[in-house]
């Protein structure tokens, strides 16, 4: 006999944990089933022990500017497993916060794995588990190519069970996963090496992100090997590798070698087709602006459903269907316009909006008016590297809309968040003309740009 509840959610990442607490405020009798930590990626293999390391890493560039201040500085090498276990601490201490938010807000946990029996009942520990609305929330993994010895890399879960430094890394990849660690190993003191397929970076993104990111990575020391498409990765000497491409170069030796070369969604153990749903040529989980898949009463939110895999998204996603479902709030979902994120390089870049390429197909190359801004930001202005920030205002129609922010540079992490806001209520460009600027900061490039 299955038991009832109001709503099953099948997975404990951010989207899951938000949606499963968000039903429970309304009323809604709630159970979540996860096989794994609580928290998911991001909390896990993700966006927050990333930080983390990406923070290490930024400290070294400070350690590294300290003379050009007046500081004397001595530093021994960088201890990697004392940074991985203090961080492993702190996860740890979410992973147990997260389920005593839980057991606060009388969700039941199963810690399980589950799969459909139908379209309205799940199976998870010896448990048949039945709702009229059922959430996927599993996320993805990380994928490995198709070549002889992939194996033989990592993924960036496996960056983070890394117990020691490898002196020499390679990170092959071109997406924001892949500049991010590389980075991050280029900061702590790795020989480091980025292969790409191609000779750009961040395609999804604005061009100009790519393009001052290999040039920050190359400043840093970072070895950029480009149109290498890898074909095979092997044992070298001494159990260090090499890596093979398409056109017979061997690349190497390296200590480790991180594919960051895409990510899948996690629905291979969840028998969908007994609940009839459907995947998209990617391998998502089908599913409208509302998160509903193709079967009525079963949806998909966070990195499963495909869209704009980023954690706040799906917990924005997963909140707005629960209000929508339990709180009476008809008509609320997720709008997917104007998502505001940042890539953690060194330094970071952000950006919200369309890129320029994007808003001259939208709007027609002659209605979108650009500006942009380049310059050594003060922090720079006494040390030896002089790294330039660089900015882009994307703009449409006769009233200069402001439809694209783009920024790179030290704090473009933090200033984001507020310009996003103004980009998402329609602010144009006399809008931020006539904005007084904050001096003396990076910021207040964006509201002084001619």
């Amino acid at each position: 006999m299955a038991e009832k509840f109001d709503l099953v959610v099948i997975g404990g990442g951010s989207g899951g944990l938000a949606a499963a607490q968000r039903a429970a405020e309304h009323g809604a009798r709630t159970i979540l089933v996860e096989s794994g930590r609580l928290g998911g990626t991001c909390v896990n293999v993700g966006c927050i022990p990333k930080k983390i390391m990406w923070n290490a890493a930024d400290l070294g560039g400070a350690l590294h500017d300290a003379p050009d201040y007046g500081f004397r500085v001595e530093t021994q090498d960088h201890d990697w497993p004392l940074l991985k276990e203090r961080r492993d601490t702190y996860i740890a201490r979410l992973n147990s916060l997260y389920a005593a938010n839980l057991a606060k807000r009388d969700i039941e946990l199963v810690l399980a794995r589950a799969s459909f029996v139908d379209a309205r009942t799940v199976s998870a520990a010896g448990r048949l588990l039945s709702a009229d609305h059922i959430i996927i929330a599993t996320g993805g993994t990380p994928r490995l190519p198709l070549i002889p010895g992939a194996e033989l890399g990592i993924t960036s879960d496996g960056f983070f069970e890394l117990g020691a430094r490898p002196q020499r890394a390679a990170v092959v990849g071109s997406s924001y996963i892949a500049l991010e660690l590389a980075g991050i190993f280029a900061g702590v003191g790795a020989d480091t090496t980025l292969v790409l397929r191609g000779e750009t970076a961040l395609k999804t993104f604005d061009d100009m992100l790519g393009e001052v990111a290999l040039a920050r990575l190359r400043e840093e020391g970072v070895d950029i090997v480009m149109h290498a498409p890898p074909s095979a990765l092997t044992r070298a000497g001494r159990g260090a590798l090499e890596l093979m491409v398409a056109d017979g170069r061997r690349l190497g030796p390296f200590d480790c070698v991180l594919w960051a070369v895409g990510r899948a969604a996690a629905v291979d153990d969840l028998a969908l087709p007994k609940a009839g749903v459907g995947l998209d040529v990617q391998g998502f989980i089908c599913n409208d602006s509302y998160q509903v898949s193709n079967v009525p009463g079963i949806y998909a939110i966070g990195d499963v459903s495909g869209r704009a895999q980023l954690t706040p998204v799906a917990i924005a996603a997963g909140r707005r269907l629960c209000d929508r479902l339990f709180g009476g709030e008809s008509g609320r979902h997720l709008d997917y316009e104007n998502i505001p994120t940042v890539i953690f390089g060194r330094p970071p870049m952000g950006t919200v909006g369309l890129s320029e390429k994007a808003a001259r197909q939208r709007y027609g190359a002659g209605n979108v008016t650009v500006f942009r801004s380049s310059f050594v930001p003060l922090y720079h202005a006494l040390t030896t590297g002089k790294p330039r920030s660089e900015m882009k205002l994307v703009t449409a129609g006769p009233e200069q809309r402001i439809v694209g922010l783009h920024v790179v540079g030290q704090g473009a992490d933090e200033m984001l968040q507020g310009f996003a806001v103004a980009v998402r209520m329609g602010a144009t460009k006399k809008d931020f003309d006539d904005t007084v600027a904050i001096h003396p900061t990076s910021a207040e490039e964006v509201v002084t740009m001619r």
